[in-house]
């Protein structure tokens, strides 16, 4: 019996260990834990005023940006204990600066927790529209905000619901993948397919012009996650074309070991520019030309 027993544990004890040893390998691989890239870089300079992150930016047709900046996410590091501030700036300009916008309105600034930007045009009056992931005391709710003058956003309107939390996200992160949905009648939505990029990529930018997908991604997520100042986490941008055609082309655009920019999270172009987002490190404005 005795013998039996010192059996079934060594059965068990393997058994573990062998559990253990495939969940580690699922979770490296999901995470590009070991992923090294070689560094390949643009002509570049650090954007002004930018310098705890640039979570998501957007571009209007006009070459105006619009940036978020200062996220504080949980188990992620920060480096700043102010609340998140947006910034605008001039693609057409020849040294775009970000400059900080002025929000009025009945919104608590001092939770003020910006995340993820869509922006909306009114074709009868060119009117500017923001809406803004907005994460105060770690909720989620979205802020609209109505863009006047140069500087200033008004709010309107914050909206708040149970399952804001859960969004459907077409960058499958720990897949590594973009998946492409068809919009049907009645707001269904129809899974075409998924483009593989090899990293885990976080917000999408869509060239007005061209049609190509921009990606900022996390080539290595465990580096992110487990954050060390002296083996910082690299950036790299993806840029997918003919994302409808049966052969889409993915390229590398950008790659950086964290040397210089750590944690991309969004690229975003216009004419012969390019603007590259982190998650609470600096901005980039690229010449892609």
């Amino acid at each position: 019996m005795t013998a039996m027993k010192k059996i079934l544990v060594a059965a068990v004890v393997a058994a573990v260990a062998v559990y253990i040893g495939y969940r580690f390998m699922k979770i490296k691989e999901m995470s590009l834990a070991s992923r090294e890239l070689p560094v390949k870089h643009l002509n570049c300079h650090y954007i002004k005023n930018i310098e705890f992150g640039a979570e998501d930016i957007t571009v209007l047709r006009d070459g105006l940006a619009f940036l978020s900046t200062g996220l504080h996410f949980p188990r992620m590091p920060w480096f700043s204990d102010e609340p998140g501030k947006m910034y605008v700036m001039d693609m057409l300009h020849p040294r775009p600066t970000a400059v900080q916008l002025q929000i009025k309105g009945d919104l608590d600034l001092s939770s003020f927790n910006p995340h993820g930007i869509s922006a909306y045009v009114d074709e009868a009056d060119d009117s500017v529209y923001l809406f803004v992931v907005n994460h105060p005391q770690q909720k989620s709710q979205v802020e609209i905000f109505h863009f006047v003058q140069e500087n200033t956003l008004v709010h309107l309107k914050t909206i708040t619901h149970p399952l804001l939390h859960r969004y459907i996200y077409v960058s499958d992160i720990m897949g590594h993948s973009i998946n492409v949905y068809e919009r049907k009648e009645r707001e269904r939505l129809l899974y075409l397919k998924a483009v593989a990029v090899g990293s885990l990529c976080d917000n999408i930018e869509v060239d007005h012009r061209t049609g190509d997908l921009w990606l900022g991604c996390h080539p290595n997520g465990m580096k992110m996650a487990m954050f060390d100042p002296k083996d910082p986490p690299g950036s790299e941008v993806i840029r997918i074309k003919n994302i409808h055609s049966d052969q889409p082309v993915v390229s590398q655009e950008y790659v950086d070991n964290g040397r210089v920019l750590m944690a991309s999270t969004v690229a975003a172009p216009y004419e012969g520019k390019l603007l590259i987002g982190t998650v609470f490190h600096k901005a980039l404005c690229c010449n892609l030309k």
